[in-house]
């Protein structure tokens, strides 16, 4: 395990429940319903790695503008950020940050344009893209970036971390195509030195994550919930890692709260628990070197 390069996911208590971090090149999937808090492990995530690796943060719920705010709420400065509308644009021509947001509600006038300048894909795959929010649109999006960033081809040595937030309007159209669409998504963007940290709705109504597939491609879960409001009579958010290839992870559930200018801030079991399951079960520790 001490071999395993390894990415902070910018919450150190979580961070020990997966020896150190997630192994570099693997792709976490984060469930759970509005509200539980899986877009601030995001920015927390980005947060950890922006100075670091380049970053490419995918925002299919959420506009530039209120990325940048919203992380700024939990201490994170991430105003060096560009959008990549405004590279497409040209308003941004000299590009001097290792983080790109795709904004998919901002590229509703280039996405056309941008999957006209990629790579032609599957027969038809472009006809069908309709919409900025299709898995075409953010595969070339996220392809765009890449290049804007720098990024070299598999075989590089620079570490990559992409966030998407989240994936459910890629299927919104068609949910039971969800499979389907994130082993393509998955396939086209694979690379050894990309790390994926994505989310995915939870239906509390239905106890399922909102189109089925999603789980067949991540190598990690990390499912977030509420306990029940109307027990409680208060709010309690809770976190579990369901499964995580490449590493041990802590098996018990973790009772966490939100709390502005530290963002996910654990409640139950003590830190030191978790720093001491650690630190007798792993040698791994979190390298962004």
């Amino acid at each position: 395990m001490s071999e395993i390069r390894r990415i902070s996911l910018g919450v150190e208590w979580l961070d020990y429940a997966l020896q150190g971090g997630v192994p570099r090149g693997t792709w976490t999937l984060v469930t759970g319903e509005p509200g539980v808090g899986k877009s601030i492990l995001c920015i927390q995530a980005v947060g950890a790695n922006v100075d670091a690796m380049p970053v490419v943060f995918v925002s299919t719920e959420t506009k530039f503008y209120d990325v940048v705010r919203q992380a700024r709420q939990f201490g994170i400065d991430l105003s060096d950020a560009v959008s990549l509308t405004e590279v497409l644009t040209g308003k941004t021509k000299d590009v001097k940050t290792n983080l790109i947001i795709i904004d998919l509600f901002g590229l509703t006038r280039q996405y056309r344009e941008l999957l006209r300048a990629g790579e032609e894909g599957e027969e038809g795959s472009k006809a069908r893209a309709k919409s900025p929010l299709s898995m075409e649109v953010v595969m070339a999006a996220i392809e765009k970036a890449y290049e804007v960033l720098g990024v070299g081809e598999e075989g590089g040595k620079k570490d990559v971390l992409v966030v998407i937030d989240s994936l459910a309007p890629m299927w919104s159209h068609a949910p039971a195509m969800a499979r389907l669409i994130t082993y393509r998504l998955r396939q086209r963007l694979y690379r050894s030195n990309v790390t994926v940290l994505m989310t995915n709705q939870y239906a509390p109504t239905t106890g399922m994550t909102f189109g089925f597939g999603a789980e067949h491609i991540a190598d990690a879960i990390i499912h977030m919930w509420f306990e029940s409001v109307e027990t409680t009579k208060e709010i309690r958010r809770w976190l579990i890692i369901k499964k995580a290839r490449l590493t041990n992870h802590y098996r018990k559930a973790m009772r966490f709260d939100i709390e502005p200018g530290k963002g996910l801030v654990l409640l139950e079991p003590g830190i030191d628990e978790l720093r001491k399951w650690f630190e007798s079960s792993s040698k791994g520790r979190v390298s962004n070197e």
